[in-house]
């Protein structure tokens, strides 16, 4: 896991992101300019998962509705977690969306011999890697995480999301690296040290909070007034692949939306489905929750 952090006298202090470091690297980056995209190396994982999943089908029931690709990731897990048991040894995955590590803690809990630890470098971590191995080796948290603070005077250069992620995998870094992102810098020269993640300083995102009433639940009602965009916007998003609900891409506007559902949108940010309640008109009272 990468964590930044900002000194800066009037900047914030933060954590910033995940990244699978090995824990004998120090990494230390002086005077770097995200406009020409010099920010961190890339360094291989502790553990890293290499072996190929088989042909498992009835662990597909794992995910239920989700899509191909998180399936095979989750049977893929589990097909590690078996290897590392019977081979008593510890095995860690990449970092994994929010779905599939729910997913696959609930499927390693059935499993019998082995033991599975989450981690995303702190509790409200979203992105998080998986440890799993047998109960007499896995007895405490791997350290598999790591946080990197980084320093530089932001106070006039106002970033985005888009621009530190873009930073980072325009170095070749790959997305599955990293953790979570929580707050980035931009066009500065900046200073890059491995800190303890203990050290993180995180602050629970802002959200706004307000209710719709639309005819239906389709991800193009809700996500265009969540969002606050045209509904012709939003549709033309999706055909863009530029949507995702629970992390994963769509690309049908009639898509059915409900509670806890997480729609982001690229450029636009993310939006949570509250409570849904019908109205004497037939049609849906829902709260949003839009993530600022």
């Amino acid at each position: 896991m990468a964590a930044i952090g900002f000194a800066a006298p009037w900047v914030l202090r933060r954590a910033v992101n995940a990244y699978a470091l090995a824990r004998s690297h120090a990494l230390g980056i002086n005077n770097i300019n995200l406009s020409h995209y010099k920010f961190l190396r890339s360094f291989p994982l502790t553990h890293p998962l290499t072996s190929q999943a088989s042909e498992i089908c009835h662990l597909a029931q794992a995910i239920k509705g989700g899509e191909k690709s998180a399936i095979e990731e989750v049977k893929h897990i589990l097909e590690m977690a078996r290897r590392a048991s019977s081979r008593r040894e510890v095995l860690h995955t990449n970092f994994l969306t929010p779905p599939v590590v729910k997913e696959s803690m609930q499927a390693l809990e059935k499993l019998a011999d082995i033991r599975a630890v989450a981690q995303g470098g702190y509790p409200q971590a979203e992105r998080c890697r998986i440890s799993v191995g047998h109960p007499d080796l896995l007895t405490s948290d791997p350290d598999v995480v790591a946080a990197l603070s980084v320093t530089g005077n932001f106070g006039f250069q106002p970033c985005s999301h888009g621009d530190f992620l873009g930073a980072i995998l325009n170095k070749g870094i790959a997305r599955e690296k990293l953790g979570d992102i929580i707050l980035q810098v931009g066009n500065v020269p900046v200073s890059c040290t491995k800190i303890p993640l203990i050290s993180l300083d995180y602050e629970p995102p802002r959200t706004q909070t307000f209710k719709a009433i639309e005819a239906s639940l389709r991800v193009d009602a809700l996500a265009s007034a969540g969002f606050k965009i045209s509904r012709s916007k939003l549709v033309d998003s999706i055909s863009k692949g530029e949507v995702r609900i629970n992390w994963n891409p769509i690309s049908k506007n009639n898509t059915t939306l409900k509670t806890d559902d997480m729609v982001s949108v690229s450029g636009r940010g993310r939006l949570k489905i509250g409570e849904i309640r019908s109205t004497r008109k037939g049609k849906f009272e829902v709260e949003l929750i839009r993530y600022l």
